[in-house]
């Protein structure tokens, strides 16, 4: 739409013409907006639409916007006809006519009445209150046509563009909720039993309600953009549907969870069978070794072994009775934390059988360093020494009677160490602190 120029002195002849023109460019310009506007899918849609809040004022703001553009626009062309009919009267106009082209032209001779429905929902529009018409210079009028065709424009274009884009959204996401929501039903999945039950209930309401708003109300969800004086510069606000979308992803991922479970269950009871299986036979096993502690070495605190859980065998037997009664549900986070136990459980026997068994990993390495020695002293070809024989076999009865005293045996390890370390000539092999012993008097 354009813009006319101010006014001036009389116009000639040439001015007219070429003024004439222009105005009926910006005429033919203006209609073309005008039925734009008009077919626009945005203000159908506004026609037909039960509005509500911000987006209902605006409206009814626009709509007698519009309505007020057709009667400026009528004015107009009234103006610009009458002004082609005196230019028309003849070939050479007279000053006369030029007088009346002029203020014609540029002049304020143009008058709008304004109707008291457009004065009602539009009150800047009239500037005047009280005033049923105003008068204008048509670039005044064109001035003013853009300015109403701009706002209304702007109305239109942004509902229209908030209703192309989050409905067909929240359909799509509505479509895919109920699908999800069929397959949470069918694994047990379902409001008050399971979260992710009460989260598809709560999504359901959600998006319900926004599609609602957004038909009502479409103008609350538009983000502009700063700075932009474009038609519908700016954006939908697609907050919350994409809070609602990620939420129903997150339930999707629980939904798999439960269908990998409902899959895999059988083997994976299993496997926790045989870990449970795996942890008794270990503290058995350690059991058994306690005895055989208590029995061969002396003088040793011995940890106690506990039995088996029984809540693990338990819990474990509830986990196989929600898969025969198909709650795959609960069977999910049942078999996650039982995994998670059995694994710790092996975990404590392992402990328990090592912890239980160090006393004899302790002889075991007594009597390997003791017959590493005898091994050294007979490669120096001191075997039949009779002092290291008898250190020797006091050491060998230590090590190998029942039940051991460690720390004796230890010693006498250690003396039979100290007494290879002097036939062969090396340093005197340390005393271990703590550990007393009678002391070798070979020399005295």
């Amino acid at each position: 739409m354009g813009v006319t120029d101010p006014a001036g002195p009389v116009m000639d002849r040439d001015e007219v013409d070429r003024a004439l023109a222009r105005l009926g460019a910006e005429h033919e310009a203006i209609e073309t907006s005008l039925l734009a506007l008009q077919d626009h899918a945005g203000r159908r849609l506004l026609e037909g639409a039960e509005l509500t809040g911000t987006t209902r004022e605006r409206w009814a703001a626009a709509d007698a916007s519009i309505t007020l553009l057709w009667a400026y626009f009528d004015a107009y062309t009234d103006a610009l006809r009458s002004a082609r009919e005196i230019r028309a009267r003849r070939r050479w106009s007279s000053r006369e006519d030029l007088v009346e082209l002029t203020e014609l032209l540029r002049g304020e001779s143009v008058t709008v009445a304004g109707s008291a429905t457009a004065t009602a929902n539009a009150p800047t529009l009239l500037s005047a209150a009280g005033r049923l018409s105003e008068r204008f210079s048509l670039a005044a009028l064109v001035d003013r046509m853009n300015e109403l065709y701009a706002t209304s424009l702007d109305m239109v274009v942004t509902a229209d563009a908030v209703w192309s884009a989050l409905p067909a959204r929240i359909d799509l996401l509505a479509a895919e909720l109920q699908r999800t929501r069929k397959l949470a039903h069918s694994v047990g999945v379902r409001p008050g039993e399971h979260p992710a039950g009460d989260d598809l209930e709560r999504i359901t309401r959600t998006l319900t309600r926004l599609r609602e708003d957004v038909v009502s109300d479409p103008l609350t969800f538009w983000v502009p953009t700063q700075g932009s004086s474009a038609p519908g510069g700016g954006r939908p606000d697609t907050t919350v549907y994409d809070r609602e979308a990620r939420a129903l992803e997150e339930v999707r991922r629980e939904i798999d969870a439960v269908l990998t479970v409902r899959q895999d269950a059988e083997a994976r009871l299993i496997k926790l069978r045989d870990v449970l299986s795996r942890a008794d036979r270990t503290l058995a096993e350690a059991r058994t070794a306690r005895g055989e502690v208590l029995a061969k070495i002396a003088a040793t605190e011995v940890p106690v072994v506990s039995g088996p859980p029984t809540v693990l065998q338990e819990q474990l037997a509830t986990a196989a009775e929600y898969r025969r009664q198909a709650q795959w549900h609960r069977l999910s986070p049942l078999l996650e934390s039982l995994e998670q136990k059995a694994e710790d459980e092996l975990l404590r026997a392992r402990e328990s059988l090592t912890a239980v068994t160090a006393p004899l990993a302790v002889r075991a390495e007594l009597r390997g360093r003791l017959d590493a020695y005898k091994a050294k002293v007979a490669r120096h070809g001191l075997a039949e020494d009779p002092f290291l024989i008898e250190r020797y076999d006091a050491a060998r009865r230590m090590l190998w009677s029942a039940p051991c005293d460690l720390r004796v045996a230890e010693q006498a390890v250690l003396r039979y160490q100290q007494a290879t370390a002097e036939a062969l000539g090396a340093p005197r092999v340390p005393r271990v602190p703590q550990q007393g012993g009678p002391e070798d008097r070979r020399g005295e």
